[in-house]
Order: C-alpha cells, then sequence, then structure tokens
C-alpha cells in the first residue's frame, strides 16, 4: 500500500508541477489554488508513505516520478524538445525508480 501511496504522490507532483505553467506566476486564482491544493496533496501523501519505506528511497521515487512525469507532460502539452538526449535521461530516471522499486526491503 505504501508503493501505491508513493506512486499518487508522485503523480500529485507532476500536476503541481504541471500546474505552475498555468498559474501564470500565481496571478491566476483557480489554477493557483489546484496548483498548491496538489501541492498539499503531493507532499501529505509522500509523508504517509515515509512511514513505511525507507525515506532516502521514498523521496528519490516521489522526485524521480515528478521530474519523468513532468518532462513528458512538458512535451506533450507545451511543445517542448523531445529529442533522443531528452528521452534517454527520462528512461534513466524510469529505469532509477524501477531499481530503487526492486531493490528495496519493503
Amino acid at each position: 500500500m505504501a508503493w501505491w501511496t508513493l506512486f499518487i504522490a508522485g503523480l500529485f507532483e507532476v500536476a503541481w508541477a504541471i500546474g505552475l505553467k498555468y498559474t501564470d506566476g500565481f496571478t491566476r486564482l483557480v489554477p493557483s489554488v489546484a496548483t498548491l491544493a496538489a501541492m498539499v496533496v503531493s507532499v501529505l501523501l509522500l509523508g504517509m508513505a515515509v512511514k513505511n519505506l525507507p525515506v532516502g528511497t521514498a523521496y528519490a521515487v516521489w522526485t524521480g516520478i515528478g521530474a519523468a512525469g513532468t518532462v513528458a507532460l512538458g512535451i506533450v502539452l507545451f511543445n517542448e524538445p523531445s529529442d533522443l538526449p531528452r528521452i534517454l535521461c527520462i528512461m534513466a530516471i524510469i529505469t532509477g525508480i524501477i531499481g530503487l522499486k526492486v531493490v528495496s526491503p519493503d
């Protein structure tokens, strides 16, 4: 259950990171409130996950999901570059996340 909680926390991290683009520097009310809510949910779920997972592993996986997901959505939503080096770097992050899950004692 802790791994699912951590995964969902990572998805909320992606949501708030992408949401930052839509807040226009926190000058738009609805995107700003949604982004702040996603931040809170993300951190609360991370806190729940570290009750049962090593904090270093959980934090690395959380940030990895956030980083890889944000880059991927940046490519899709904002037409950011999708060249081979960027794709390979995303794959390296995902490989690291999977590796941490595989070697984790929980």
